[in-house]
């Protein structure tokens, strides 16, 4: 109930400073918000020619199915790595003003999902270029994106709060993001993942997120029940978790800071 009032009362605050730190992300570059399109896109021209040449994986509509995974992974990437600092980074603004330390997480969660929204105007090009055309299992797309994006708010505040506290988290999960990426299906399909070990890699919310978004825009197959609910479950959970860590931790935090 806190963070829903808190949401509401400093809503205006919370889009003003995701605004602000979107803007500043791309300040005094030549390109600006286009190095939000370019960067995935970059991403993806390596990553294909690598995997389609030497590593021949034969996925239909490839460029599609990586383009999908690599903005899906950004999405998390940047998000917690922005909210990790979003609290130690504004050490001004925690220790003279008074507001609802959550804006700062939440503020930044909402710069890298405008970040995603932009990259997936370039895929929905793409899509047009490929002559891809989404079925009516696109609707099962924002409610996909929406489960994401309560995960990384989850994260953000668990990982903004600890950092606080120990600032070897911002190293460690930057170590645990490289090995997310080569460990979730970005870049290959489950099916070239020995049997025994795909219940590991569908431990991983990601795993199923990144499955379904390209299943409702791509191949217009709907998700399956099972997987719904496991990352709605997961998603929840981390969010009780992270918020409840950072409620724990943010009385302290201007002192630490």
């Amino acid at each position: 109930m806190r963070l829903i009032n808190n949401m509401w009362n400093y809503r205006h605050l919370t889009l003003k400073l995701a605004i602000s730190e979107f803007k500043l992300r791309y300040k005094n570059s030549i390109l600006g918000f286009f190095w939000s399109l370019l960067e995935p896109l970059l991403i993806l021209l390596v990553l294909y020619i690598v995997f389609t040449n030497m590593m021949r994986i034969n996925v239909e509509h490839y460029q599609l199915f990586l383009l999908m995974g690599i903005i899906s992974w950004n999405m998390l990437s940047r998000g917690t790595t922005m909210s990790l600092n979003s609290i130690l980074g504004k050490p001004s603004l925690v220790q003279k003003v008074y507001f609802p330390r959550e804006v700062l997480v939440i503020s930044s969660c909402i710069t890298a999902l405008l970040m995603t929204l932009l990259e997936f105007i370039v895929f929905g090009i793409f899509m047009l270029v490929f002559n891809v055309a989404p079925g009516m299992t696109i609707i099962y797309f924002p409610i996909v994106l929406f489960v994401e994006f309560l995960l990384i708010l989850g994260l953000s505040f668990g990982l903004a709060a600890l950092n606080v506290y120990y600032r070897d988290i911002q190293y460690i999960w930057g170590v645990i993001l490289q090995a997310g990426f080569f460990a979730a299906p970005i870049i290959y399909p489950i099916s070239i993942i020995p049997e025994k070990y795909v219940w590991i890699i569908m431990l991983n919310p990601m795993t199923r997120i990144i499955d379904m978004l390209r299943g409702s825009v791509i191949y217009s197959t709907s998700p399956v029940l099972g997987d719904g609910m496991f990352i709605v479950i997961a998603a929840f959970g981390i969010f009780v978790v992270g918020y409840s860590i950072f409620l724990r931790l943010e009385p302290g935090f201007a002192e630490e800071i």
